[in-house]
């Protein structure tokens, strides 16, 4: 029996925050590009109901992974491909859900399941290798990972508000319990229960510290993996209001999905990871409900959840069209 499924932003949904028609704001600053992001279609996901979540690149192949947040599938689009293919169908191992996913740097793939936790996947083979699951009573929604260079992995939990970790020799198990690695609830602001807090993740090339942002207050906190110190980043230009999934480029370039306002918006951060600045903002109904994104050089890719088109957002603004992955360039 299929649980029942958890919107991802903040409740309750009174209306979608749809812009008529598309604009673009670019901060001119000393080291913004002046270049128009332009938005066109990568490729399709095949099925009528797909709802996609989740998106991850790995770098060694240039291979593309997409997860429905419907069903669990988990769909493969190779370079060049203009269609994904199903590379895990819908419910393999008890999969409900695929929302955050990773490519390791072994070329293993990392699959959420927000009503469990996490498995990982052989992404040759699809092989399982293994998974780890979340414990205790009451409501969870495991969301999404980063994973450091060390090879540990980080995961959010949008409900409780704790950022789970599972370390290279848990790993080497098989299976096991997720363990909170920082808890964050004394650092939130204080929202009712059921709100989702805690969304997109990502990891310091240098392993020094994780950035997870809170959708619901727009704010990016900053967990320092040496000390297990927990501080709030300082936004200059913008907020991270609605902001679902994140990337962070090797040069400090921070990018994140707004769903529900159809914004893509684009940070610098200061060398140490405690201050980042707005250098770009783009709102185009184009992007669908854009829930996250992945960027490599010369284009980012966004996934168009259409959440909104009888999906899991309330109230629903029409059926879906073709479920597509969206590349933008010059953001």
């Amino acid at each position: 029996m299929r649980r029942t499924l958890l919107p991802l932003t903040a409740l309750p949904l009174t209306a979608l925050a749809l812009t008529a028609a598309a604009t673009l704001t670019a901060t001119t600053t000393a080291h913004a590009t002046t270049t128009t992001p332009r938005i066109s279609t990568a490729f399709t996901l095949p099925g009528e109901k797909v709802y996609p979540e989740g998106i991850a690149t790995d770098p060694r192949t240039g291979t593309v992974y997409v997860g429905s947040y419907a069903d669990g599938t988990v769909y493969r689009a190779r370079p060049g491909a203009r269609t994904a293919e199903v590379f895990l169908p819908a419910g393999t191992d008890g999969r409900d859900t695929a929302n955050g996913l990773r490519v390791d740097a072994r070329g293993r793939l990392w699959v959420t399941d927000s009503t469990t936790g996490v498995a990982v996947y052989d992404s040759r083979t699809g092989t399982r290798l293994a998974h780890f699951e979340v414990e205790g009573g009451g409501a969870s929604f495991v969301n999404d990972l980063a994973i450091t260079p060390d090879g540990t992995a980080y995961l959010t939990d949008s409900l409780r508000g704790v950022v789970y970790r599972v370390t290279p020799a848990q790993l080497a198990t098989g299976s096991g319990a997720l363990r909170t690695a920082f808890d964050l609830r004394g650092h939130l602001k204080p929202q009712p229960a059921g709100t989702v807090t805690l969304n997109g993740i990502v990891a310091d090339r240098t392993g020094r510290y994780l950035l997870t942002v809170d959708m619901t207050a727009g704010e990016l906190h900053r967990l320092d993996l040496r000390t297990g110190a927990i501080t709030r980043v300082t936004l200059t230009g913008g907020d991270l209001l609605h902001a679902d999934g994140l990337d962070l480029s090797p040069d400090g370039t921070l990018r994140a999905a707004h769903n529900t306002t159809n914004t893509l918006t684009r940070w610098q951060l200061s060398p140490d990871g405690t201050r980042a600045r707005l250098t770009r903002t783009l709102t185009d109904p184009a992007l669908q409900i854009p829930t996250t994104l992945t960027h490599t050089p010369g284009r980012t890719l966004v996934v168009r959840s259409q959440f909104d088109k009888d999906g899991p957002l309330s109230p629903s603004t029409g059926t879906p069209t073709t479920f597509t992955i969206a590349t933008v360039q010059g953001l």
